[in-house]
């Protein structure tokens, strides 16, 4: 087995899902893992679905926890629930299926995550791109980000189940997809909404339901991370072997959770098993909400190496 690369740093990554506009319960809360106050970290991480239904409100109420985070990097993507993010989808079907007479104004929403004030808090708002940031640690990486999954109910950034928007295919009369995902060793971190197939992404009713191309996308891309949501249930981490195809669970304590307010993982060469870029994937489901829309999960921490600037 390879080892670590040593030219690298320690980087702290806190990582959360699917808040649907419900902020930090207060500190010391003995019955809520999610409380204050958010881990310090170099990089937040927000895998979508940041509101219940795109209102101005619950932006700015998630706007407002987020900015206040002790990150000095906060990334931030959308998810189906956000559905003034997806401006088509919105004057096509959300304006009038939930907002009726209540017509948000897009481009204030908009604003309010690439404007200013967004940038003095160090939040960056993604969509479907690939993006390098040098971090004040000396750190840089690279994210491939998309709001998008397979289309869920009708709601915000899907897609048909059988479209593939992340590989693209040898025969030029295809569909090729706008933003592929690239190969090995491109990568460092993917953030989707949405899971891929059979990682973290089963329901309560045991289906699987994940996208199967995105699953392929990230077998081929390995990343050192890959962080989700949108599959309440599927709240966790695993570590995947790509050479041996397993994976093996990260274990959590129920009481570190409620003391900590976050699962603790350290995956970096300082740790008991660090984790090896190519050979190794940490996937994170980080929804805070349960199957039934409650507060149930905690925040995740996670340190890991990343190169140094200039020394990729």
């Amino acid at each position: 087995m390879a080892s670590p690369d040593p030219k690298t740093v320690k980087t702290r990554f806190c990582i959360l899902s699917d808040t649907h506009n419900t902020k930090l319960f207060p500190a010391g809360d003995e019955e809520n893992a999610y409380h204050e106050p958010l881990p310090t970290a170099d990089v937040l991480l927000h895998a979508g679905d940041i509101t219940n239904v795109g209102f101005m409100q619950e932006y700015q109420r998630m706007f407002d926890m987020i900015k206040s985070a002790d990150a000095p990097l906060k990334i931030v993507i959308a998810g189906n629930h956000d559905i003034t993010l997806d401006v088509p989808y919105y004057d096509t079907v959300g304006k009038a299926r939930f907002h009726g007479t209540m017509e948000q104004d897009t481009d204030a929403i908009r604003e309010l995550w690439t404007g200013e004030d967004a940038q003095k808090a160090g939040i960056v708002y993604l969509e479907e791109e690939i993006r390098t940031f040098t971090l004040q640690n000396g750190a840089q990486f690279t994210i491939y980000a998309t709001p998008y999954q397979p289309e869920f109910c009708n709601w915000a950034f899907g897609y048909p189940r059988e479209e593939d928007r992340f590989n693209p295919t040898s025969n030029p009369t295809d569909r090729q997809p706008k933003n592929p995902v690239p190969s090995f060793p491109a990568i460092d971190i993917m953030l989707t909404h949405g899971p891929p197939w059979g990682v973290l992404d089963e329901t309560s009713f045991g289906e699987k339901v994940g996208c199967e191309h995105l699953m392929r996308a990230v077998r081929k891309c390995r990343p050192r991370l890959h962080c989700f949501g949108h599959i309440h249930e599927g709240w966790g981490a695993q570590r995947t072997n790509w050479a041996t195809e397993t994976s093996e669970p990260v274990p959590t304590d129920p009481d570190q959770l409620l003391k900590h307010g976050c699962a603790i993982v350290d995956v970096s060469k300082n740790s008991d098993k660090p984790l090896v870029f190519g050979e190794e994937t940490a996937f994170v489901n980080a929804a805070i909400m349960n199957a039934v829309f409650k507060p149930w999960n905690a925040p995740w921490r996670i340190d890991m190496d990343l190169h140094l600037a200039n020394q990729s």
